[in-house]
């Protein structure tokens, strides 16, 4: 097992150090990474050979011919107060320049101007676009004594002059914007200093040009690729929302993986709009400067328009995957950058004939998504990147830097998940020639090959054992967006769902995601125990689809019937203005046995208790919620609950409690780490009714998978000193183990 499974970054000029490190790493693939080049040395070494192309961006020199064939966006400009009655507002203020020009040349029927003091539209007569009254005066005042006067009035390209304003009041325009610069190209400029470079563009592929462009432009570079055995898409059609800034404190306006405001164009919101009665708008997707966030709960209109997109992206993405497949060669796409429209856990995905699927992971839940997904190759991109920095600008690969550390930080988290689903390839990206300094990286990415392709041949004889407990996680989402919630963990790190779903990667349980509104309608599936975690008016926790009674009534009688809940932050929340008549602001409050007082309930009194330091949610982690505050106003109210922990002013952070036949357990928060994802185990078989089964270890920081076929356990330590544990069977026998830092084991099971 010292050979396969892993796709080396190679880069000409390095032939050596290519074919030494192919060699020691048991590379059976080369691939070229952005920014680098494969000599032919490395191309005909006898290895696989991957190669990335991103078809929006390919061919700048055609894309400058056809500029205004680019990929377009609507933005909203940022809010200017009125303080008489004409305002005018500069669009792109704020926006990078760089980035955006304002398209008043096509499609402004979809403009709008909103007052957001009171929430409404402004009518179209009260606003002009730039030029529009200079074009209406110029005949009537050429020859006038007052044709300065008129110059004046007349708005300037690039803004919007609105007329009878209301003083105090904030506007905003959306308007549309075309892109000049594509954003992973400004993120590699800024990032790794590529001034001399040309600034790549995407082009738009629902204009026919663009789309036949792009197909002929992929068939020809087959044909002078050769030596490629697999064509790496990087990814589509469409990147996920990028807004960068002009102020330096706001470089970045807006982010999110898993937005769609990218896919937004005259022609595609024309086709979309035809025959409708009801129009999609450009403030659905502005949506008052919140965009199409994936935090947000989506509206129906824009699942109408995530549909459409992506079926325009499998149809075309098909017709990609069929040129390069008469070519004889793989298809594989990564999922991270312009990924949009591709919607790996849609049913719809495999349409399009991938052979391979590839993820960017820092964290375990990245892979369980890349795994899940019905593909033939299930590839993983580790970090970290071979850049001189990383994401956030800390060096790795430059003074300063310990790419070591950050390698088994990385590895040691994310291997939990490997442990639970198979991963077919691992692999890594950027400038190989950084890492040549770097020995112990070098032997230390030796180990972590080997110590792949050792628990994908486990996974190869046979699924790991599961515990009889399944779980559904609950958001407005459901099945979609399965093992995400937009992005990645440093990026959302105060988002407790997705500290759960991090925990629940590594766990032994048969894990699925429902939306909220297929429970509504359908009520509750084949499971034992729901989770339902996140703040309060998102797509995580539910916002308004909790206004329903179905759905509340649907989980209600799940848990009373025997099924288990757990609630995480705000699970279930309403705020009094979204349900008023309401006697809760957590619609589960019966169930949970807890509410959250959003400040309109202080003069009620508060039912007293007890805290019970002993139970079986807190069993081997009684110290887990030490550092847990409470939600504000959390309080009981009912009898029958115990509360296993209070915050430093006495309020409950977790609760456990029944409700009919069946269990409910409420966190205040959830933050991924050994100590609370072995908490969030307990309460999963506590909720479920059920005893622990199974192979454990007595130490969190150690995750224990039986793999019975192979009559083999792996025991995996992500703590970074020595850990002694008691390795646990079923059969009651134990063994006293010590693991070295981030150690794996493998042991006969005798």
């Amino acid at each position: 097992m010292d050979h396969g499974g892993f796709t080396l970054p190679g880069e000409a000029g390095h032939e050596a150090l290519t074919l030494r490190l192919a060699e020691r790493w048991g590379a059976d693939v080369i691939r070229d990474s952005d920014g680098t080049q494969l000599s032919p040395e490395i191309l005909h070494a006898g290895h696989g050979i991957y190669s990335t192309i991103c078809l929006i961006r390919e061919d700048r020199a055609w894309a400058a011919e056809h500029s205004r064939l680019l990929q377009q966006n609507v933005l909203m400009s940022f809010p200017r107060v009125a303080e008489g009655e004409e305002l005018v507002i500069e669009l792109l203020e704020g926006f990078s320049t760089d980035q955006f020009v304002v398209n008043d040349w096509d499609g402004t029927e979809f403009w709008q101007v909103f007052d957001r003091t009171t929430g409404t539209e402004v009518l179209r007569e009260q606003w002009s676009i730039g030029g529009e009254a200079a074009v209406e005066t110029s005949a009537d005042t050429a020859d006038s004594a007052d044709a300065a006067d008129a110059a004046d009035a007349a708005t300037a390209p690039g803004t919007v002059r609105l007329t009878g304003a209301v003083p105090g009041h904030s506007y905003t325009v959306n308007f549309l914007a075309m892109r000049l610069w594509e954003e992973i190209s400004m993120y590699n400029h800024v990032t790794n200093d590529w001034g001399d470079r040309p600034r790549l563009m995407a082009v738009e592929p629902r204009h026919p040009e663009v789309a036949e462009h792009l197909l002929a432009w992929l068939e020809e570079w087959c044909v002078t690729h050769p030596d490629t055995t697999v064509v790496r898409f990087t990814s589509l059609f469409y990147n996920f929302a990028w807004f960068w800034g002009s102020d330096p404190d706001l470089p970045h306006v807006y982010a999110d993986w898993g937005s769609y405001d990218f896919t937004v164009n005259p022609i595609a919101l024309r086709e979309f709009n035809a025959g409708r009665e009801v129009p999609i708008t450009a403030e659905d997707f502005v949506n008052a400067g919140r965009y199409t966030s994936t935090h947000n709960p989506p509206s129906a209109i824009y699942l109408e328009w995530m549909a459409f997109v992506g079926a325009f992206v499998r149809d075309l993405g098909r017709r990609c995957v069929d040129v390069v497949h008469r070519h004889g060669k793989k298809a594989y796409v990564f999922y991270d950058d312009s990924w949009i429209g591709l919607e790996p856990w849609s049913p719809q995905f495999g349409e399009m004939g991938f052979d391979g699927l590839i993820k960017a992971v820092f964290s375990g839940y990245e892979a369980r998504l890349n795994a899940g997904v019905d593909v033939p190759v299930h590839e993983l991109r580790l970090h970290p990147y071979l850049f001189p920095v990383n994401l956030e600008g800390a060096p790795t690969f430059a003074p300063g830097g310990d790419p070591t550390a950050d390698a088994q930080s990385y590895w040691t988290v994310l291997r939990r998940a490997l442990l639970r689903e198979r991963i077919d390839r691992i692999g890594l990206g950027g400038y190989l020639s950084l890492v040549e300094p770097f020995e112990d990286f070098q032997a230390y990415i030796a180990g972590v090959a080997d110590e792949h392709r050792l628990i994908r041949s486990l996974h190869e004889a046979g699924a790991p054992e599961v515990a009889p407990v399944r779980v559904a996680v609950l958001t407005a989402w459901g099945a979609l967006r399965s093992w995400t919630c937009s992005g990645h963990l440093h990026e959302s790190p105060d988002l407790s769902l997705l500290h759960v779903i991090e925990s629940l990667a590594g766990l032994p349980f048969d894990v699925r995601w429902l939306s909220l509104a297929e429970v509504a309608t359908d009520g509750v599936p084949d499971v034992d125990v729901l989770v339902n975690a996140g703040p309060a008016g998102t797509a995580w926790s539910g916002g308004p689809a909790w206004a329903d009674p179905a759905l509340t009534t649907a989980v209600t009688a799940f848990v009373a019937s025997g099924g288990g809940l757990i609630g995480v932050q705000e699970p279930a929340a309403l705020d009094r203005a979204e349900a008023p008549g309401r006697l809760h602001r957590l619609q589960l409050a019966p169930v949970l046995g807890v509410d959250q007082d959003a400040g309109d309930r202080r003069v009620l009194s508060r039912r007293r208790f007890e805290v019970h330091q002993h139970h079986p949610v807190l069993d081997g982690v009684p110290h887990a919620l030490e550092h847990v505050a409470a939600v504000r106003g959390t309080h009981l109210v009912r009898a029958g609950v115990d509360v296993l922990a209070v915050d430093g002013a006495g309020l409950p952070v977790a609760t456990a409690t029944a409700f009919g036949d069946g269990r409910a357990v409420f966190l205040a928060d959830h933050r991924h780490g050994p100590a609370s994802a072995r908490l969030l185990e307990n309460a999963l078989w506590w909720a479920a009714g059920r005893e622990r089964s199974g192979w454990t270890s007595s130490a969190p920081e150690v995750d224990v998978a039986h793999f019975p076929t192979a009559g083999q356990v792996l025991v995996a330590s992500s703590a970074s000193s020595v850990v002694t544990t008691v390795l646990r069977a079923p059969s009651g026998a134990e063994r006293t183990l010590v693991l070295a830092p981030g150690e794996l084991l493998a042991l006969p099971v005798t």
